[in-house]
């Protein structure tokens, strides 16, 4: 296993090697962590009983998978990394759009989870979150700087653990629920449809890095395969860590206001220790994408500003800057401040719903996955500038959510009119892709048209 050499450049022929079904347990990995199991917590606390919360979380984890697994299929066919492929659809430089959105929206959710990781390790090490903190990053940034190969490798191995220590909770949460005698809740549709949305958006996280981690599997590898198997390691693995959130807030609504200590204390005395250093790992498989994402996205921004040619220590140099500038928020932000730095990362997927559309109808419905990879790397003038078609039906995408959110930031009139339900991200989807498709139909017609008078 060496270090990966490449960066934000193509991935030629001869270095492509792998199988699709590597993407189940990278995908797996990177949601069977304590971050998800958090999230799932939300369905009891929005005001679901567990038998709606399930079936919500299931729902949303399904739609937005859909979304992400179909970016991860663009990685074999193009070679690129996700969010430089943004250059074919925005213009090399409305590209940094949504670009920074994404920078901002990594650089978050890895200062957050890195928290979650240290309160674990703090607590079975004794030692300060601080010291803990600066531990769980420095090992993202040892395996992001390893880079491709290694990370796979990792994510594939801590797979086997996950599944065993799940495994174990899950069934000491099953032993608790058949004694939990809890007050009735009313059904509200409301509630429900915000779970499905937040559950939706989790998945919908991913789609700016998920052909990332499929880039390197060889060209002829079917769309189907790479589809298949993204789908259900991520599907699977978010229902699943999430339903365990909301078994854990009904079982123990005090206790797993802290799920870090509550999983530790359900785990046993003779599995405290495994269940935290376990933990710890599961950020480190998140965190580590997190962190890979982002280097290559500020790669990318800066790329687009003067042209890069990445060496090997100006790759090392990029991974310590975000992994630094990551770890900062997360010492700064241990109280309150995090908290509300989440908020603000949660009203930004609403700025990603957008992107997505155009990406994936300007992929499977537009270009059919036929681009100029010259000009997406910016060696040519083919994605040169800025794509108004894009940038205007990213605009009206974002814009039309708004009076549809409900967040702890923003609550929207049409969401309130609903009594709280949020379909913004739905919203978003059909919108932008609808204002993207036409005028770049109308202007590929043309294109086309003109050569054939020419021919």
């Amino acid at each position: 296993m060496f270090m990966e050499k490449h960066s934000i450049d193509y991935i030629p022929s001869h270095e492509r090697h792998g199988k699709a079904r590597s993407l189940f347990t990278i995908w797996f990995s990177a949601n069977a962590q304590i971050t998800t199991v958090v999230t799932g917590v939300l369905a009891i606390v929005l005001g679901l009983n567990l038998g709606y919360a399930v079936l919500a979380i299931v729902i949303g984890n399904l739609l937005g998978g859909l979304f992400m697994a179909y970016h991860s299929a663009q990685g074999p066919k193009l070679g690129v990394p996700q969010m430089i492929q943004s250059r074919a659809q925005f213009g090399k430089i409305g590209a940094i759009l949504p670009l920074i959105l994404v920078i901002v929206m990594y650089i978050g959710f890895f200062s957050s989870s890195a928290v979650l990781g240290a309160q674990a390790l703090s607590g079975v090490l004794h030692l300060s979150v601080t010291m803990s903190i600066i531990i769980v990053n420095i090992a993202a940034v040892l395996l992001v700087t390893i880079g491709y190969d290694l990370i796979h490798t990792y994510e594939k191995y801590v797979a086997i653990v996950f599944v065993i220590l799940f495994l174990y909770i899950s069934v000491r949460m099953m032993q608790f629920l058949p004694h939990v005698h809890s007050t009735p809740v009313p059904f509200h549709w409301s509630a429900f449809l915000l779970v499905i949305s937040i559950m939706a958006s989790w998945q919908l996280t991913y789609a700016p890095y998920v052909a990332d981690y499929s880039r390197y599997l060889p060209e002829n590898t079917s769309v189907t395969a790479t589809f298949f198997w993204t789908y259900l390691g991520s599907v699977i693995s978010s229902s699943w860590m999430m339903i365990l959130g909301a078994m854990a807030a009904i079982i123990a609504p005090k206790q797993s206001a802290d799920m870090v200590q509550y999983l530790e204390q359900l785990s046993g005395t003779h599995w405290f220790f495994v269940t935290g250093i376990i933990i710890f790992l599961g950020v480190l498989a998140i965190n580590a994408l997190n962190l890979y994402g982002g280097f290559m996205s500020v790669t990318t921004t800066l790329g687009a500003i003067r042209h890069l040619h990445v060496t090997g220590w100006q790759r090392m140099l990029f991974i310590l800057s975000v992994g630094a500038i990551g770890t900062l928020i997360s010492i700064l932000g241990q109280g309150d401040f995090l908290t509300e730095y989440s908020n603000f990362i949660l009203l930004l997927l609403y700025f990603i719903v957008p992107w997505t559309s155009i990406n994936l109808v300007d992929f499977y419905f537009l270009r059919k996955g036929k681009y100029d990879i010259e000009g997406i790397l910016g060696r040519n003038d083919a994605y040169a500038g800025i794509n108004l078609a894009a940038i205007v039906a990213y605009v009206i995408g974002v814009l039309v959510q708004f009076p549809f959110m409900n967040t702890t930031l923003h609550e929207g009139f049409i969401a309130k009119w609903m009594h709280g339900a949020d379909i913004a991200w739905v919203v978003g989807l059909f919108v932008s892709a609808f204002f993207y498709y036409l005028p770049m139909r109308l202007q590929m017609n043309r294109e086309l048209s003109k050569t054939q008078l020419n021919l």
